[in-house]
């Protein structure tokens, strides 16, 4: 499963890891996402989305 938000598609970020003896490897950052169950053109269901979205509310979220 794809780690996208599927209202703002944020993904994964890619950097370097750098340590002390200068050794370098690839890492990622992952967003921070959560499945929550909102409404979605009027029908229920559950989504994956990033924290960043649920508090801007940009998801309406069913009772």
């Amino acid at each position: 499963m794809a780690q996208t938000c599927e209202l703002c598609g944020k993904g994964p970020r890619y950097g370097n890891i750098i340590s002390h003896a200068n050794n370098i490897r690839r890492r990622r950052w992952n967003p921070n996402l959560r499945r929550v169950r909102a409404i979605v053109k009027g029908v229920r269901m559950h989504v994956r989305v990033c924290t960043a979205c649920i508090r801007a509310g940009r998801v309406t979220k069913a009772a």
